[in-house]
């Protein structure tokens, strides 16, 4: 079963509260997403770990009924 983009980004921001999330269906079809998620807590984190951050809040749905999610994290540049 596919996740609409609203369940993904009331994931993320739950595991990361005070995240900006931006989420964009790249085919329609419910099952290939692009989010781009900017936090504070990602300052002073590798790439890896501000990714594993979002995987985590995710709650093991990526990979099941999340097919593929192209990631962009950042820290905000004001």
């Amino acid at each position: 079963m596919a996740m609409d983009a609203a369940e993904i980004q009331r994931l993320i921001k739950e595991g990361i509260p005070d995240a900006t999330v931006t989420i964009e269906d790249l085919r329609g079809d419910g099952d290939h997403y692009a989010a781009r998620v900017v936090s504070s807590t990602f300052a002073g984190k590798t790439r890896v770990q501000q990714h594993q951050m979002v995987y985590q809040a995710l709650r093991g749905n990526m990979g099941d009924a999340l097919h593929a999610l192209a990631l962009q994290t950042s820290v905000p540049t004001d």
